[in-house]
């Protein structure tokens, strides 16, 4: 053992360090993940990690530095091309150098970070929500959901004191004040790799306190924050966040960032504005125009209610003409029927009081010609017993005596027989 060469710590390490420098002598593309980053003195001291597609867990992981004569060139322009600010969480490719150094130990030595590597993994993951969302068929059920008629009552989700949220509020607390809508709010962290966790979480505590509070769902969803860098807004591009929302059976508006900005959010909400300042905006050009729809109801309403009177005053007018003319008529022709029935009558009882005045003559006549006296001066003579005039054999009593009357006196008989004409 003691005759093995034997070095000391600082000897091996020193070796060590040779051999990384004489190997890596050269800066090569390397791909990784930014698992933390602090700045110290303008060096910026990163962890980077690299993480099993799988499973997420790391796999490799080690130190990085980007020394400050060479930050500002490498980190400035980084973020002018990209719009993303360096921070944790991001992938990127960068160009290093290993180094080693016996006191410090291994790290990599950053001399370039490629922009478009970054921006193409969260346009990547961007995409990739996208695609499942539409193969699930989640991505347009919110978007296609009505625009609620009247919206009086509105949860908001926004971060706590942000001045996208101020802005809001100052349009949103008018609305309020003139009893036009209510407005709910609750907050959230936006940003940072729990922001997602955090909405959702916001969200449920929302709904859950808002369901033993009110017998309806809200009329909107709306989620707001104002402008902020690209890799901040890309923790809203979170698949569990998004699907979440689009099963929401209420309408969700959002307002996230600037009009450049656009998260997945954008993708899958009802109705997508660029700012908080343009949401609330939104919800009080839907309330104007509601009620100008209205406004605009009621005088169509009076208009045809007015022009259905008019039409049926003009209606009633031409009945009315027609029920005088109808009745004129009726009446004339009842005028000439009765005329005409008054000259049938006339003519009738003319026709009958003619008749009758012949049946009268005729009757004077006859009743002249059988007066009694006349009868008798012709040779008949009438019977009569117990001053009842006889008229057959059957109506004499033979014990009785009868009278006799003659057209020129009386005398009274006594029977003796009564013989009957034989059949």
């Amino acid at each position: 053992m003691q005759d093995d060469l034997q070095l000391s710590l600082k000897e091996y390490l020193s070796t060590v360090q040779e051999v990384v420098k004489i190997t890596f002598d050269t800066p090569v593309w390397v791909k990784a993940e930014i698992r933390n980053l602090n700045i110290k003195a303008g060096h910026y001291y990163l962890e980077l990690a690299e993480k099993d597609p799988d499973n997420d867990q790391v796999i490799a992981s080690c130190r990085a530095t980007i020394w400050k004569f060479a930050a500002q060139k490498i980190v400035t322009q980084f973020e002018r091309e990209s719009g993303i600010e360096l921070s944790r969480d991001l992938k990127v490719l960068i160009k290093v150098k290993a180094s080693f150094d016996p006191q410090y130990g291994f790290s990599l030595n950053i001399t370039e970070i490629d922009s478009g590597y970054t921006l193409g993994d969260i346009a990547r993951r961007y995409q990739q929500i996208v695609e499942r969302l539409t193969t699930e068929g989640l991505i347009d059920r919110n978007k296609n959901l009505p625009t609620p008629f009247d919206l009086n009552r509105i949860l908001v989700i926004a971060p706590e004191k942000a001045a996208g949220l101020g802005d809001f509020k100052k349009d949103a607390d008018a609305l309020q004040k003139a009893q036009v809508c209510e407005f709910i709010y609750h907050s959230a962290t936006f940003q940072g790799n729990t922001a997602a966790q955090s909405i959702m979480q916001s969200l449920a505590q929302a709904l859950k306190q808002w369901a033993q509070t009110y017998h309806n769902a809200p009329d909107l969803i709306v989620i707001i924050r104002g402008g902020g860098a690209v890799n901040d807004l890309a923790y809203l591009n979170d698949y569990a966040l998004a699907a979440l929302l689009c099963k929401r059976s209420v309408p969700v508006w959002v307002g996230i960032g600037h009009e450049k900005d656009r998260t997945i959010l954008d993708e899958i909400a009802h109705r997508s504005f660029d700012t908080p300042s343009k949401v609330i905006a939104g919800i009080r050009n839907h309330v104007v125009e509601l009620t100008q729809e209205v406004i605009n109801n009621l005088q169509s309403i009076q208009r045809l209610s007015q022009q259905q009177i008019q039409a049926y005053q003009s209606q009633n007018e031409q009945y009315l003409k027609l029920i005088q003319n109808l009745a004129n008529h009726q009446i004339m022709n009842a005028l000439q029927r009765l005329e005409q029935l008054k000259s049938n009558t006339s003519n009738l009882a003319q026709q009958q009081t003619q008749l009758i005045n012949q049946q009268l003559d005729a009757l004077m006549r006859e009743t002249l010609l059988q007066n009694p006296k006349h009868v008798l001066s012709k040779g008949y003579a009438i019977v009569r017993q117990q001053e009842h005039v006889v008229r057959s054999i059957h109506q004499i009593d033979v014990q009785q005596p009868v009278q006799v009357e003659l057209h020129d006196g009386l005398f009274s008989a006594q029977l003796t027989q009564v013989t009957p004409h034989e059949s």
